[in-house]
C-alpha cells in the first residue's frame, strides 16, 4: 500500500517553492531560457531529474491552475510530461521531465562538431516525432491544444534522439466545439509565425502547421530558414524562396538543398516528401494540411533505408 502510495503522489502534483528552491540547488544549474521563463536542472526527493521552470508570463493563479488541470493529463511519448507545477504568491513553476540531449536547435546550427552533426535518419525521426505530437495536441485532446511556439528550441531530444515538444502547455486551450479563437497578444517567434497573427485573423491549429513547415525546411537544410534567406549575396523573404524551392522539388533535384554538411548521405525519397511537406504548410492558409495529414505522408516513407544518394 505504501508503494502504491508513493506512485500515485509522485504523478502530477503541486510542489512548494521550498522544494523547488532546494531540489534545484536556489536555482543554480540554468539550463534554458525562453520568453516564458529560465529554465533550471534539478533532483527531486524521489531522486527523478526533473526540469524546473520560472514562469514570468503568469500573473494570475486562476489561469494558472485552469490550465494545468488539463496539461497535467497530456501524455505522448513526442510530448514532454509535466511532473507539477508551483504556485505561491509571486512564484510560478513548471515541472517537467528532463530530457538528456538538450535541444534540436543545438545540433542544427552554428559551429556543430562532426561528432553533434545528427545523421539524415535521426532528422527524419525528429520530424515524424514532432508531427506525431502536434497531431495528438490537435486531434487527440479532450481539450483542443494549439502550441502557438512550433521552433527547434521547443523540441527537445532523448537520448535516443526521439523528438520531445516542450512549452506546448504554455499556449492557450480552447474548446472542441470552437474552430479557432483569438488571444489577447501575438505569441511565438518571429520568422516562425504564421501571417494570421500580423493580420490579426482568427488563430487555430494551422499556425502550428506554419510553424512545422519552416522547421521542416531547417531539418532538411540544416540553415536558419526562420532569421532570412540569402541568396545570391540578397535578402529573400521566405514566400520567394519557397516558389524557388518548388522548381527543385519539380524537377526531383534536391541534393544542393538538403545540408551540405551531410556529404550527400541522406535518402532523397524521404528528402522530397519533407520538402513536399513544408511547402504545402507554407502555402495558401486555405490548402494548408493538417497534423494527421502530415504525419501519414511522413509514414509513407518512414520505412525506406536510409543510404547515400549522392557523394561530392
Amino acid at each position: 500500500m505504501e508503494a502504491g502510495y508513493r506512485m500515485v503522489t509522485s504523478q502530477f502534483r503541486m510542489f512548494t517553492h521550498r522544494e523547488l528552491r532546494e531540489a534545484t540547488g536556489k536555482f543554480k544549474e540554468e539550463i534554458g531560457r525562453g520568453g516564458s521563463g529560465i529554465v533550471y536542472r534539478g533532483v527531486l526527493d524521489d531522486k527523478r531529474v526533473v526540469a524546473v521552470k520560472k514562469l514570468t508570463n503568469f500573473s494570475y493563479s486562476e489561469e494558472l491552475l485552469a490550465e494545468m488541470s488539463i496539461i497535467g493529463r497530456i501524455n505522448h511519448m513526442n510530448l514532454v510530461r509535466m511532473w507539477g507545477f508551483c504556485s505561491e504568491g509571486q512564484h510560478k513553476l513548471l515541472v517537467y521531465e528532463y530530457v538528456e540531449n538538450e535541444s534540436l536547435e543545438r545540433y542544427l546550427f552554428g559551429n556543430v562538431s562532426s561528432e553533434r552533426l545528427i545523421a539524415w535518419s535521426q532528422r527524419f525521426k525528429i520530424a515524424l516525432g514532432t508531427a506525431r505530437g502536434l497531431a495528438y495536441l490537435h486531434h487527440e485532446c479532450l481539450e483542443w491544444v494549439i502550441h502557438c511556439d512550433v521552433k527547434p528550441e521547443n523540441i527537445l531530444l532523448t537520448r535516443d534522439f526521439e523528438a520531445k515538444i516542450a512549452d506546448f502547455g504554455l499556449a492557450k486551450l480552447s474548446k472542441r466545439d470552437r474552430s479557432s479563437f483569438k488571444l489577447t497578444h501575438m505569441r511565438g517567434t518571429m520568422g516562425y509565425m504564421a501571417p494570421e497573427w500580423a493580420l490579426n485573423l482568427p488563430i487555430n491549429g494551422k499556425v502550428d502547421v506554419y510553424s512545422y513547415g519552416v522547421v521542416l525546411l531547417e531539418i532538411v537544410t540544416g540553415s536558419r530558414i526562420s532569421s532570412g534567406i540569402t541568396a545570391d549575396g540578397r535578402e529573400i523573404e521566405l514566400r520567394q524562396f519557397v516558389q524557388g524551392l518548388k522548381q527543385f522539388v519539380e524537377s526531383e533535384d534536391v541534393k544542393d538543398i538538403v545540408d551540405h554538411r551531410l556529404q550527400g548521405h541522406f535518402n532523397p525519397e524521404q528528402a522530397m516528401i519533407m520538402l513536399k511537406v513544408a511547402i504545402a504548410c507554407l502555402e495558401e492558409r486555405n490548402s494548408w494540411p493538417t497534423m494527421n495529414d502530415i504525419v501519414i505522408s511522413l509514414l509513407a516513407c518512414a520505412e525506406q533505408d536510409d543510404h547515400p544518394a549522392y557523394s561530392w
